[in-house]
């Protein structure tokens, strides 16, 4: 009974064996659940890593052909006319420049840019008075800025009559404030200026008694504040754009950033604020969900953010059905 039992063993090792070699699957590492491949390797099969047989090219090199056979629809433009809420048009201070811009808002069927360039006093002046004199002013409308240098005692008030006379000039509310603001802008003891530092309070109060949004871009994406190694799925992007790393020792993190930024939300509920970029949680939208839910007073723009949401198609659907009236 031993003996055959061992022979049936043999056997089927044997044509396990000869299945793996028909496969290419020659030698190989277990790995249990959860664990690592060895370097070099991948896993080919649950809990079974193994190397390629030919040197691996670069991730720079390696861009295979689609072998996808289908009827394509490109979308070379919107069906029906669109409007940008999150522009960022460069200067619009010359016919010339602005009839660029026409240009490719004609070729896009987009019917209004919302411009986010964060300007304010002269240079916002000159915009609109270009815009106004331009017979395509009814396809712009232009938000103003916020000069964060010098933040201390007063700033807020001075900072808030600069934003009534801009409004007052034709702007319709305040963005896209930038990342800096929160990740590296410092105030004039070269500490960093925090985005809920109390100094920006009577400023954050005058968006309310105006009734204007403050549209403002906080943090950057997780993955930007995380090592950079191979499992950071944004390791190429931070590998060319090497200002986009925000991992160094005593800088500020996403928490931190985060919690600053709900601090305001939460502080001033009678400001209405535009979180750019999904507020930097479409690739957890369970968090985005919360945060609609805990700060009436937001509207979340989806800028930037594609990719996560491309990722989750059906969890995206039913997010911005809930949301419709939230999500610009």
């Amino acid at each position: 009974m031993n003996r055959s039992r061992i022979i049936v063993a043999l056997l089927a090792s044997g044509a396990l064996s000869g299945a793996m070699a028909a496969q290419g699957m020659r030698g190989g590492t277990q790995v249990t659940p959860g664990q690592d491949c060895p370097p070099g390797t991948t896993e080919v099969r649950p809990g079974r890593c193994q190397p390629p047989s030919e040197p691996p090219p670069s991730i720079l090199d390696y861009r295979p052909r689609s072998t996808l056979v289908t009827a394509e629809h490109k979308v070379p433009k919107a069906r029906f006319p669109a409007v940008d809420v999150h522009g960022h048009p460069g200067n619009l201070t010359t016919p010339d420049a602005i009839n660029r811009v026409i240009g490719v808002m004609d070729s896009l069927n987009l019917k209004v840019m919302l411009v986010a360039e964060n300007v304010s006093g002269e240079r916002l002046t000159r915009t609109l008075e270009a815009l106004n004199a331009s017979p395509h002013k009814e396809r712009f409308r232009v938000l103003a800025g916020i000069d964060f240098r010098n933040v201390g005692p007063d700033w807020g008030d001075r900072a808030a009559k600069q934003l009534e006379a801009d409004i007052k000039a034709g702007a319709i509310g305040v963005g896209e404030v930038g990342k800096q603001f929160g990740l590296r802008t410092t105030k004039p003891d070269g500490s960093r200026l925090k985005v809920d530092d109390s100094e920006l309070d009577p400023l954050w109060a005058a968006f309310a008694r105006l009734d204007v949004p403050a549209f403002i871009h906080t943090a950057e994406p997780q993955e930007f504040f995380q090592p950079q190694d191979f499992k950071n799925e944004r390791w190429l992007e931070l590998s060319l754009f090497t200002d986009r790393r925000n991992n160094q020792p005593g800088q500020v993190t996403f928490e931190q950033l985060i919690t600053e930024r709900n601090n305001v939300f939460r502080k001033h509920p009678k400001t209405r604020f535009v979180a750019a970029h999904f507020g930097w949680h479409a690739n957890d939208l369970a968090r985005a969900s919360k945060m609609l839910d805990e700060f009436p007073n937001v509207t979340i723009e989806a800028g930037a953010i594609l990719y996560d949401l491309g990722r989750q198609p059906r969890a995206a659907r039913e997010f911005f059905v809930k949301y419709a009236d939230r999500i610009m």
